[in-house]
């Protein structure tokens, strides 16, 4: 690729590979004006040269660039990469993060999983090198799917023998009593959010082959006591819907080869007001051990879900402040 600038407010970005070109403009050019509605800048694809002229034509660039480079690397290209490359080219030339960081990858079978913001490129490397992970953040951040699919990979991998998946059933409480069907019944429908990841990096016979015969187990936070979890990757979802005492069995169910991830959003705790939560307490404590612990926080700027999203998840933060 090479780019030359006329002048301040325009500039010509050329490609070499033109079997690429189509994919990276998308069908009927939707990547371009995607680019475009988000940036402000006009894009006028020729060949294998794209003219951009308006008001952020320097990050328009660097976009198209970051798009192309992940197409020569035989990745697909669509609105979620669109948006994904605004923001962290965003970040880059704001003087956030380093310009030339390498994106951490998380390959399965089924799927390949790309950091989307510079906060899940350091957590995908957390996962990598600690034995024991907090994710903390608002939703839409990927703190709960990314440990998933790193575990399938894992798991594949045969670097582990087995996944738990754990949440503590605080909102079902009282009323499991009440609903029908028996214990798996019950929490299947609080548990359904880490189904639907691990559904999208399995196959749905390979899970419910996995789900079978025990490899992979879902199953409310009590069901942790007692057990000492080895060659497992372990992960407690909505932590911040633990108390103290039950962070404190969680966590020291690990075992030998063994990796924990922990993730929540302390601005969602469903615990009685004279309840301290877990996660809270567990972040101070653990904050002190350099070796094999990591602490991921994430904020509005990781939401890489619909657009909205983000603005309520913002709009929320400023009305608590």
């Amino acid at each position: 690729m090479n780019s030359k600038e006329s002048n301040d407010n325009n500039v010509t970005v050329s490609f070499y590979k033109e079997e690429l070109i189509p994919d990276l403009f998308g069908l009927y050019d939707k990547n371009l004006h995607r680019i475009e509605s988000l940036l402000n800048v006009n894009l006028q694809g020729r060949g294998k040269n794209i003219f951009i002229s308006g008001k952020d034509v320097f990050l328009a660039k660097e976009v198209l660039n970051d798009l192309y480079e992940q197409l020569k690397k035989g990745f697909d290209i669509g609105f979620e990469e669109v948006d994904a490359s605004i923001r962290m080219n965003s970040e880059k030339n704001n003087g956030l993060k380093k310009v030339d960081e390498e994106l951490s990858l998380i390959r399965t079978i089924k799927k390949t999983v790309r950091a989307r913001t510079h906060s899940q490129n350091e957590y995908i490397k957390a996962l990598n090198s600690s034995e024991l992970t907090f994710g903390v953040g608002p939703a839409g951040t990927g703190k709960t799917f990314i440990p998933v699919a790193h575990a399938v990979e894992l798991l594949e991998k045969d670097e582990v023998k087995k996944i738990i998946l754990s949440r503590p059933a605080v909102e079902a409480g009282e009323k499991l009593g009440f609903l029908p069907g028996d214990l798996k019944d019950k929490v299947d429908p609080y548990l359904r959010p880490l189904y639907d990841a691990l559904e999208d990096v399995l196959s749905f016979k390979k899970l419910e082959k996995y789900m079978e015969i025990g490899v992979i187990e879902i199953a409310p936070l009590a069901f942790m006591r007692g057990r000492t979890l080895s060659n497992a990757y372990i992960i407690l979802d909505e932590a911040q819907n633990t108390n103290k005492m039950q962070m404190k069995m969680f966590l020291t169910r690990l075992g030998f080869n063994s990796r924990m991830v922990v993730t929540g959003d302390l601005t969602q705790i469903d615990l009685a007001n004279n309840v301290g939560s877990g996660l809270s307490e567990a972040l101070k404590v653990t904050n002190i051990i350099k070796d094999n612990v990591s602490q991921i926080h994430f904020n509005e700027k990781d939401v890489v879900r619909h657009p909205l999203v983000q603005k309520i998840v913002y709009a929320y933060e400023n009305s608590e402040k």
